[in-house]
């Protein structure tokens, strides 16, 4: 199809543990500004929101798990929209493998003034923390499809409640949007190569689809989201009663 873009996963400068602090900060700024237009966190947060209301039985002081939170942009959005939700009693906790990119969480958390706890975890080797709702965005597409129905499949396991992902569409309007997006918002040299790999190892919808399944979230609802990204929703009540 004239549309379609080949799948190619190719390692990332931000994914290499030895990238320089300033390229890596530099980076995480990028990607902070990318996700405030893409409007990442709002997406997430009203997903939270109708999963939370769904499932509203045992659900006090809920806690909500951003899973590879990065440097903690999203976390805290998520938070403040929350907030304005009137969910004043929800927790965040956001993990990452690189302490670097928690440092950097912690000190926006504290800059904002904005209530919420940020750890490192592998959650690949160590699976999702306990919570109410696992979320996570712009992380599936570093994964393999073992490794990514493993993870969802883990946070699915953690979570009371529900889950809801975000993350990138591979198409062509995407990979321009990728190109376009990293040339203007930012100067950053990691945020311009690493964009466009990003969308190059992303999923159609359809394999989005797969590979829930293969991760056993039943009844998962995958919708397309500007700007060419997908909101993974999955209840597990929903999914119960499909069993």
């Amino acid at each position: 199809m004239p549309w379609s873009l080949p799948q190619s996963r190719q390692a990332e400068l931000m994914d290499d543990p030895a990238i320089g602090e300033v390229d890596h900060l530099h980076a995480l700024r990028a990607l902070a500004t990318i996700n405030a237009v893409s409007r990442t966190a709002a997406g997430i947060a009203s997903t939270v929101e109708r999963i939370l209301a769904a499932n509203a039985s045992g659900t006090d002081e809920p806690i909500v798990v951003d899973v590879a939170c990065g440097g903690g942009d999203v976390t805290l959005d998520i938070v403040r929209r929350l907030r304005r939700r009137g969910l004043r009693r929800v927790r965040v906790l956001g993990v990452d493998i690189s302490p670097r990119a928690v440092e950097q969480s912690r000190a926006l958390a504290a800059r904002s003034g904005i209530d919420a706890t940020f750890e490192v975890r592998d959650v690949l080797a160590d699976g999702c923390p306990p919570c109410a709702v696992a979320v996570s965005s712009l992380f599936l597409h570093h994964l393999d499809d073992a490794p990514a129905a493993r993870l969802l499949g883990s946070m699915a396991a953690a979570a009371r409640c529900g889950v809801a992902v975000s993350d990138l569409i591979r198409s062509r309007v995407g990979l321009t949007l990728a190109v376009v997006g990293t040339t203007f918002l930012s100067s950053s040299r990691v945020a311009r190569v690493d964009g466009p790999l990003s969308v190059r190892a992303a999923r159609t919808p359809d394999e989005y689809r797969g590979l829930c399944a293969a991760a056993g979230l039943r009844g998962a609802v995958i919708r397309r989201v500007w700007p060419e990204r997908v909101m993974i929703e999955w209840h597990r009540d929903a999914a119960e009663r499909m069993a």
